[in-house]
């Protein structure tokens, strides 16, 4: 008998005995009914009528639990969003908007030597909602990197303070530097095309080009659904992603009629990839979704003329605003930090790094990524 052919008469062997098995177990003889002991509960089980106390997380999700009224326990119980809070953002005119810190201290003194494409020697950038929190530092970044920058808020009183204090601690910490940059203050209202269009102009006349893009603009608001004010929902996507799509495609124009290569960085969020809790914000968490597949579609469609497109999607920051939302919500900082991973929330400068490596030719092969500056949240 050759082997073949052995190996065959044993598997089919085996497929009479599996089967007969199976017969067995699935038609038992019948006989008369044994009275039984009430069966006992393992100590790893806990008895819906037991007095040991209830546990709301099981290790078989098949095998739900009951509390002491008898209904069924929930499973993440606390990965819900609280409906009791409610923060409104004021809004970047407001004088409701807590004093920002202005500038990043200890940053920007020369002479470190460091990887010659994370330059942004002789580029221009342009920062929108530059004149506070992530795009003010994301803005001296790219000044103490090299580049010439154009402070685009809707507060250009305080975009003209900012770019003015950035200037002077240029010059303080690089004082024999002959090279020094250009830093202008722009009007503009990130949702409206016209106000858009306007501003990017005066921008090229200042500078005579436009070489990156960052669209920092956004805000976020807490309401349930249910309740959220339409007209607020609007004015929210009008800013978040009405405003990056105006800004990226007019600057998109400028760099395709100058046959220059250009890099845009959009600022997202880690909540256009996990739902945030307890807080709930629907409408923005979509909003930052929106943004990251917008830079995805547009960095695969412009890739032919040389432009990138990447975003950031920053985790939880300490910006000045969001200590006054903690400081009104005391309980919401140790929620918020007890699901980081580095056990604590990220500063704006943080973002410094990042953003310079995305604008400068040191990921010269890098778009349509995201990256995410979350302290591991998105990974739990």
């Amino acid at each position: 008998m050759s082997l073949q052919s052995g190996v065959r008469r044993t598997l089919r062997q085996a497929l009479v005995s599996t089967r007969q098995h199976l017969h067995h177990q699935t038609t038992p003889k019948q006989t008369a009914p044994k009275q039984t002991a009430p069966k006992q509960i393992s100590p790893k089980q806990t008895s819906p009528t037991s007095s040991s106390p209830v546990r709301f997380f099981s290790s078989s999700p098949r095998t739900p639990l009951r509390d002491k009224e008898g209904t069924s326990g929930k499973e993440g119980q606390y990965a819900r969003t609280d409906h009791t809070i409610q923060v409104s953002y004021p809004g970047p005119a407001s004088t409701q908007l807590p004093p920002t810190d202005n500038l990043v201290k200890g940053i920007g003194h020369g002479g470190v030597p460091t990887l010659p494409t994370f330059s942004l020697q002789g580029k221009v950038g342009v920062v929108t909602g530059g004149a506070r929190g992530l795009g003010l530092v994301m803005g001296q970044g790219m000044v103490v990197s090299g580049a010439s920058l154009a402070i685009v808020d809707l507060n250009k009183e305080e975009a003209t303070k900012q770019a003015s204090l950035i200037l002077e601690t240029f010059k303080r910490d690089n004082p024999s530097s002959d090279q020094i940059p250009t830093i202008t203050a722009h009007y503009a209202d990130v949702s409206d095309p016209s106000s858009v269009q306007a501003c990017i102009q005066e921008i090229i006349s200042a500078h005579g080009k436009i070489d990156g893009l960052v669209t920092s603009a956004g805000f976020t608001e807490n309401f349930e659904a249910v309740s959220y004010p339409f007209d607020r929902v609007r004015k929210l996507w009008g800013v978040n992603v009405d405003g990056t799509w105006l800004f990226a495609t007019e600057v998109a124009k400028h760099l395709i009629e100058r046959g220059a290569k250009g890099s845009m960085v959009f600022i997202g969020s880690m909540s256009g990839a996990i739902v945030n809790v307890p807080q709930p914000q629907a409408p923005y968490n979509a909003a930052k979704a929106a943004v990251r597949h917008m830079a995805s579609s547009l960095a695969v469609e412009w890739a032919k003329y040389g432009v990138r497109v990447n975003v950031i999607s920053p985790g939880y920051m300490l910006t000045a605003l969001t200590q006054k939302i903690l400081d009104d919500n005391p309980d919401l900082k140790e929620k918020w930090t007890s699901l980081i991973p580095q056990g604590k929330m990220g500063k704006p400068e943080d973002l410094m790094g990042p953003v310079t490596f995305l604008l400068s030719d040191a990921s010269s092969y890098v778009t349509g990524a995201d990256l995410r500056v979350d302290g591991g949240y998105t990974c739990t």
